[in-house]
Parts: C-alpha cells; structure tokens; sequence
C-alpha cells in the first residue's frame, strides 16, 4: 500500500522494526540473558515489549515469572549482548525509502524506546544519523511508550505541532503512543506501510 504523506510537516520514526529490523537481535540478546539468569524466555511476550525500554521489561520478569532478578543488572546484560549483535540489523526498505525520499523536505525524527549508546550506534551504522533533524531515545522522558511522551518531545525538538506530525511503527504499545499524542500513524506490517490511526476495538 502507498501512503500519502505530503500533508504533514514532519515525519517520526520508531527505530527497531521500523527503520531496521533489529527485532531478531534483541530476541536473542534476551535468550542469552535468559539463559544467564535463569528465568523463562518467552519469544512471543518478549516481542510483545517491542519499543519498551529494556529495564521497564526487565522490571516485569519478577512479576510475570515469580523470580527474583535485579532489573537494571538484567537490563545492563541484555544491552551488552545487543550491542554485541548491532551489525546484524537490516534496514527495512519500505520505511527507509519515505525517509530518503522526503530528507531536507520534511523535519524528520527518530523516536525510540532504546537507550542512547545503541541508538546512536544503530543509526550511524546504518547511515541515517545525518538524515534526521532531531533524536529521543528512553534517557529523554520518563514516562515510555505507549505513554506519548517519546513522540510529542520529538515533535517539540524539531518545532512542529503534534497534529501535523506523522508516526512510522511496528508494535501496538508504539501506535498506541502515536495515537496518544495526537498524531496520525502508519504501520509496518510485513514489509509494507498500513494507515492506522483508529484505536483498535478490543476483542
């Protein structure tokens, strides 16, 4: 599907899924964690996390599990393996492609829920550090996606109004946070660019 975006000022990009497919690295950075430490690693509920912050997900495994595992010393352990595993991410075309396309036209924002070293790795690795206007990684608000803090801080780095802003996604807590900060949003599914600016019924 072809979306048309000409409409808005600004275009605002989740990273993992969206623009690269990391989501294979950070299932196995998990796997190994979860091997580390001992708790359950479920593929499914993991990718379920996809464009939360590493720690908030680590701070549910005593929860979801029953476990006593210390958060941030978990979290540390899943961004070192990531790290490790960086340069295994492809760009995904559909969305590189409105990127590249409206570059130097458009105010373009990345808006992610990973930290700042990887982001910055992943970006510069991939050649799109020099392609965006303005960053907002998990440091930068406290309150994470599907809260809408990530987009609307990103809206107001690169000056422009959250209604005339667009959202690229893959996950529902990422369109969920979209949604929340008043923005239209369109999703990546299976290589392709959807419109998704309703709230979905719940079943």
């Amino acid at each position: 599907m072809t979306v048309d975006v000409s409409h808005y000022k600004a275009l605002i990009f989740d990273m993992d899924g969206t623009l690269i497919d990391t989501m294979p690295s950070h299932l196995k950075a998990w796997q190994q964690t979860a091997e580390q430490y001992n708790f359950p690693y479920e593929k499914e509920w993991i990718h379920s996390m996809g464009g939360m912050p590493t720690l908030k997900v680590a701070k549910q495994l005593n929860a979801k599990y029953d476990v006593k595992i210390e958060p941030a010393i978990v979290a540390d352990t899943k961004t070192a393996y990531f790290s490790s595993l960086i340069h295994d991410g492809k760009i995904i075309d559909c969305t590189y492609q409105v990127l590249e396309q409206f570059q130097g036209q458009k105010k373009i924002a990345i808006g992610t829920g990973s930290n700042h070293h990887n982001a910055m790795k992943l970006l510069e690795y991939n050649g799109m550090l020099t392609m965006i206007d303005a960053l907002v990684t998990s440091r930068d608000v406290e309150n994470h996606k599907p809260n809408p803090d990530t987009f609307l801080l990103a809206a107001e780095r690169l000056g422009i109004k959250p209604k005339d802003c667009v959202v690229f996604e893959d996950t529902e807590i990422g369109r969920q946070a979209a949604l929340a900060a008043g923005m239209a949003c369109i999703m990546v599914v299976d290589g392709e660019l959807v419109e998704s600016n309703h709230k979905m019924a719940s079943s």
